[in-house]
């Protein structure tokens, strides 16, 4: 990395992260006017039903992202059960009384959210001071959110909503929270085995 690399970024994987970071936000907005108008075409369509194992996939794909953040170094078969359990309870959490309209959302947010927070813990891990990653990685992400808003507030297909900052802030604290519960939990595993 060259020293001007090294001014911005803590190490190469926290510039992947970021870059990751940045891919989503720029599908996010990039997909503002967009995303009503495939909806309404897949609702015309009859196809709408067939997102929902798309949402599934989106879902599952999350829970996996929550275990792996969670469980970064070597694990105890009762450690990854319990991960397991914590990343399915955050699962059916975020899908339980959602409409479709805002399942793009959750998994938006989640997702963005998962990486913030892993570039923040990455930053945080190379010395640099990150005072709690988790706060930084949730407000960071709502904010992306309001962003997203303010844009749709300018397309005549879209509206400012803020149910939906409202939501985006529920699915990033949902993942981050998951992810911090998983590590949490793991510790605590850990120090019990330990102890026996």
């Amino acid at each position: 990395m060259s020293g001007d690399e090294r001014q911005i970024f803590s190490s190469r994987r926290e510039r992947r992260l970021w870059v990751w970071a940045l891919a989503v936000v720029v599908a996010i907005y990039a997909t503002a006017d967009l995303a009503r108008t495939v909806a309404d075409a897949l609702r015309e369509s009859g196809l709408l039903e067939a997102t929902a194992s798309m949402f599934s996939a989106g879902m599952l794909l999350i829970g996996v992202m929550i275990v792996v953040q969670g469980l970064r170094e070597r694990s105890r078969g009762v450690e990854v059960g319990f991960a397991l359990g914590v990343a399915a309870i955050a699962v059916i959490g975020f899908a339980r009384g959602i409409s479709a309209a805002e399942r793009s959302h959750l998994i938006e947010y989640a997702v963005l959210a998962l990486i913030v927070h892993e570039a923040l813990l990455e930053r945080r891990g190379q010395g640099q001071r990150v005072p709690i990653p988790a706060v930084l990685a949730i407000v960071g992400t709502t904010l992306v959110g309001v962003g997203d808003e303010c844009i749709q507030f300018f397309l005549p297909s879209r509206t400012f909503d803020w149910f939906d900052i409202g939501f985006d802030l529920l699915a990033s604290v949902m993942a981050v929270g998951s992810s911090v519960t998983l590590r949490w939990v793991r510790r605590l595993i850990g120090s019990w085995l330990r102890s026996r």
